[in-house]
Parts: C-alpha cells; structure tokens; sequence
C-alpha cells in the first residue's frame, strides 16, 4: 500500500502543490494549508468513504468541517400510506435504510408492495427485489393490492447482492425494496445466505448503496420464534429505521410501530386492517378498540395513552376467580407482568383487598401493549371492579400511574387525551388531581373528577 504524501493546498480556489507557496495561482496570499492525503486501495469496497456519489474510487479520505455540513433539513419521499409516513416521521428519507420485520403471513410484504407501487406511481423507478418468490408471485399480489400505475416498478428475482448492485447502477431507481436481507449472500464470502457473515456483509453493502447514492432502501428481514429480528444484532445497528409489523392472525388488525428511528420518533404507531384488496388504514383507532365495549360490564375499564402525536383510547378487561391450587395466577396480556404484581400489592395494602386466593387475568382488548404508567388507575379500577362485582359506567374514562404509596401521579399530555375522551362520548374521566388542575378549560360535555390516591379513585368509580 502506498505511504501516505503531505501537500500544499488553496482555501480559495483548492489548488495543490507539493510545497508551500506565498501566493496562489489565483492571486490568493497566505491561503495554502498542509494536508496529508491518505491514498485509498480502488480493490478495497468495503469503505463508505472510498466511493464518490457516482460510485467511483475517490482519490483521498479527508474530514469535513461540522461547520461546511450542509443543513440537515432532511428530502422525503411520500409513500401514499399515511399511517406509514407517521411512523416514518413524515415519509422515507433519502439515502435512509428501513428495516422492517414481522411475524410470516402478516403482511410486511403487502404493505411494501403497496407503498412501492405508489412511489413508482409519483417519483420514478422503483427496484424490488426478492429472493424468496418469483416474479409471477409479487405480480399476482400487485395486481390484488396496487391501485397505481405500476409501469416504473421493476422485479429482480436474485439473492445475489453483486448482480443486484450492478443492476441499481444500470437502473439507477428512486427506492428499492430488499425481501429479505437472510436470503441475501455475497460471492465474496463462502458461508450460507443467512448465517451472521452473510447478513452483515450484505447489510453493510446496501448501506453503503443507500447512503452513498442517496437512495432509500427497505429491508425486509425474519423473526425468530421469540419474535426478535434473525441474525447478528448489528443489522439494527446500520439502519435508521427498524420497523416491526404484529397483530394476530384470526384477526383483521395491524399495528406498524417504530423501534428505532434516526428521523422521527419511535412512540408512534400505525393501524391497518387487513382486506382482500390490502391494507386498509384506520384513522379512527380509539373507534375499534372502544367498539365493543359494554356499558355496566363487571371488570371493563376505559384508559388512554398517548402514542406519539395523538392519544389514543382502549379497555382494559380484568376478572378474579378463586385458585383451585396452591398458588394464584398472574395473568396479563398487553400489561406488564411485573407492573401487574406491583399494581396487585398496593390494592392489597393500600385499598383493603384480600386477592391472594384469587387469579387475576388482565387484557388489553385489541391486541395493543401500551406504553408508559398511564393505564395503571385503569388496570386496579377493573380488577377491584371483578373482585367485588361492581359494573362500571361505560362512559367513564381512567387514567393516571400508581405509585407504590398508592398515590396517584400526573400523565403527560392529559389536556389532549381529554378532549379525545369527549370527542368519544365519554362523560367523565377520574384522573389524577394535578391533571385537573392543570386543564383550565375542558370540554363542556364531560367532567372532571380529580383524585389523589387510589382509595379516592374506588370511592369515585363505586
């Protein structure tokens, strides 16, 4: 390897010279500044650094002022799905890589081929290649589930990542689709497609296409039977985005949430139905998750969580039996087990119920595993309303976390769930006391009830 060679270069005009001169050819003076060039190997493609924009070797590896970094005002492009682009942050990224993963059958590749059809129908060509069907299959899922044009969408049915890089440079496409990144392999490497080598070597390459072209590539990739992404941990780490796609077979709802996002922020999430013709948005998901609840049932609850930029409603569902064995069960589904057993420890401390010869069974109906402490006055109302038979009104919304001493603590952005409550129907929400104080003008059709610990909550909903 050739040893690296100290120049004379111009600030103004960027001319070089192997010695320092007073003055430019430019008439400059004083501006030449010694650099060291560090000569790159053109056979070494492993570097981001090592190839220009078109995709050439460059002749020296040199830093860059954070200062001359052009603003990161970042260029999106608008996949038609709206509920996508909200957990994108606003569209794809240009030169972004998207991981999105997803239990088989649940529909990660209909909702790509979706968003690529209406890419390739508004900014030009669009590569999808897929290593596990053939070109007669996405066809058939095209014609089910586009409703564009889909004459700038392209299929390459190949898993090897070289012939896939060549026919980028001769298509030059405006978004590719890689489905999925364990089918991929590389002629440079002697292993299996999937196996951790060849997953990281193949993600390297097409984050080096992405970024380097500035071209925004979506990867497909499996689950293992835990649910976690296959293969080595550091495909998540070269991403910017890493997606996941869940939901339940026997039912006709999808959720898309963000786990990692270098755009956007990772609490938003997306709701689908899934159809014959596709994926159906829902804009109104407190509406499906609220539909079928009853008004005056034993142990159903309505709470709220605010999932990004919108709040967003759901029941939660207890019921207490007396165990038949030694030990009592703790069952929860959506709910964190450990946060349901601290929640169980303060009604019996704080609020004067005896659940150690009972199991309690809890759910989020829907499907839903929300996050944060706000639907913890939710989860102790419903199982305090099993235990002791009580039926709640269907049109009373809880909110609020429990701590330990059992008193109630503030929720952020209660202003917003609120209003969200009215524009429901509900009629009152019992809330912590420092959320009530905070609102100063609710809504005129619902009412507030402000508490200040756990005991006060059950005196209230009783």
């Amino acid at each position: 390897m050739k040893k690296a060679r100290t120049v004379f270069i111009c600030q103004e005009c960027g001319y070089e010279s192997a010695k320092w001169m007073g003055q430019c050819i430019c008439g400059a003076w004083n501006s030449m500044v010694e650099e060291k060039i560090v000569p790159i190997n053109e056979n070494d493609s492993r570097g981001r650094a090592a190839l220009s924009a078109d995709g050439n070797a460059v002749q020296r590896v040199k830093a860059t002022k954070l200062s001359e970094v052009k603003s990161g005002n970042f260029s999106r492009i608008d996949t038609g799905i709206g509920e996508l682009n909200r957990v994108l942050g606003g569209g794809l990224v240009k030169g972004s890589l998207t991981l999105i993963s997803g239990e088989p059958g649940i529909g990660k590749s209909t909702i790509i081929i979706q968003a690529a059809s209406n890419i390739a129908d508004k900014y030009g060509k669009v590569l999808y290649v897929s290593g596990e069907e053939s070109e007669e299959q996405i066809k058939m899922r095209g014609d089910r589930v586009c409703k564009c044009d889909i004459q700038n969408l392209f299929l390459l049915a190949e898993t090897n990542i070289e012939n896939i890089l060549a026919v980028t440079d001769e298509l030059k496409p405006e978004f590719i689709i890689i489905d999925s990144i364990q089918t991929m392999y590389s002629a440079q490497l002697d292993s299996a497609p999937g196996s951790v080598s060849q997953v990281r070597a193949c993600g390297n390459e097409l984050m080096k296409l992405g970024k380097v072209r500035n071209i925004p590539v979506f990867i497909v990739a499996h689950v293992t039977k835990s649910g976690d992404l296959a293969g080595p941990k550091i495909v998540e780490h070269l991403v910017d985005c890493v997606l996941n796609f869940s939901g339940e077979r026997n039912q006709e709802l999808r959720i898309l949430r963000s786990f990692k996002n270098r755009f956007g922020t990772t609490s938003e999430i997306g709701a689908f139905e899934m159809m014959e013709d596709g994926l159906i948005e829902i804009e109104n998901l407190s509406k499906t998750f609220l539909e079928g609840m009853e008004d005056g049932a034993e142990g159903a609850v309505a709470t709220a969580v605010y999932e990004g930029t919108r709040p967003l409603l759901l029941e939660i569902q207890a019921l207490t039996a007396p165990t038949n064995i030694g030990f009592a069960r703790r069952t929860a589904i959506g709910i964190d087990n450990n946060r349901l057993n601290m929640l169980l420890a303060v009604l019996e401390r704080k609020a004067g119920l005896s659940l150690i010869n009972q199991d309690v069974y809890v759910n989020v109906v829907g499907g839903l595993k929300p996050e944060g402490t706000s639907t913890d006055l939710a989860v102790a109302l419903s199982i305090y309303s099993s235990y002791k038979g009580l039926t709640g009104s269907g049109k009373t919304l809880a909110l609020g976390e429990i701590g330990l001493t059992g008193d109630l603590r503030s929720v952020q952005n209660c202003d917003k769930i609120v209003r969200e409550a009215s524009r429901m129907g509900f009629s009152r929400v019992i809330l912590p006391k420092k959320n009530e104080r905070a609102i100063k003008e609710p809504p005129q059709n619902i009412k507030l009830v402000g508490v200040a610990n756990i005991r006060e909550a059950i005196a209230q909903f009783s």
